[in-house]
């Protein structure tokens, strides 16, 4: 198991759940697979994995909450899984810190991608794959803008001088603004380069993120430009 990715996996439905086990151990996952929230934390703390992948209607202590436990103590990615596209379930598992959500029932196929896809931007989440010579995240050293400092080396954030902590994909989400501040950056673009998405996307995944960096930054330092995206006021 030490050589390979571990996914802790709470589901609730039997035959779901045994079924993406196995499906994801075939493509090498090692998979901690449990029942209901309660016992999924414990794995959680027991085991440390990778990644968490929850699903949102699971007994005992719901997905959501498991994954606020989470954040609380690490910033593992987290995959939420809602049986509706269109549910509450969703914006409340990305403000509680979930990283993206699978909508079920899901191709196994496509699953795995997602999680490939997170993956591959928390293992890298000090730079963007498009990273040039002309990129500030790219080229390291201390960005300003008024009382936020971007450290794109130490990968660190400071708020008039205090530490700002940051999940990868916030951070990620930050060195794209802070590469070209006062730019505008549409929801499908930072749908392509933080999320790694080579299909449609929805763009809930990155309102809520970018609610959630105000939050940690300053509400007033990333703009909203109506029927465009967003920029970071330099």
């Amino acid at each position: 198991m030490a050589d390979q990715t571990h996914v802790l996996f709470v589901e609730d439905d039997d035959v779901i759940r045994e079924a993406t086990q196995l499906a994801l151990e075939r493509d090498g996952f090692a998979v901690t697979a449990m029942p209901d929230g309660l016992s999924g934390l414990a794995a959680f703390r027991t085991d440390r994995p990778d990644i968490a992948l929850l699903d949102v209607m699971v007994p005992g202590l719901d997905g959501v909450s498991l994954c606020r436990r989470i954040r609380d103590e690490s910033t593992v990615p987290v995959i939420m899984l809602s049986a509706r596209a269109d549910s509450i379930d969703v914006v409340l598992g990305l403000e509680a810190g979930a990283d993206d959500y699978v909508t079920k029932p899901f191709d196994g196929a496509v699953l795995v991608a997602r999680i490939r896809a997170v993956l591959r931007r928390f293992g890298h989440a000090g730079r963007t794959d498009r990273a040039d010579e002309s990129d500030p995240a790219a080229t390291g050293g201390l960005l300003t803008f008024g009382e936020l400092e971007v450290d794109t080396e130490g990968m660190e954030v400071r708020r008039d001088g205090q530490p700002v902590a940051l999940t990868p994909t916030e951070m990620r989400l930050l060195l794209e603004f802070s590469s070209a501040p006062g730019t505008v950056l549409s929801r499908d673009k930072l749908l392509e380069r933080v999320w790694d998405y080579g299909w449609g996307g929805d763009t809930r995944v990155v309102d809520v993120h970018v609610q959630r960096l105000r939050q940690k930054i300053g509400q007033d330092r990333i703009e909203t430009v109506r029927g465009f995206g967003y920029k970071l006021k330099a």
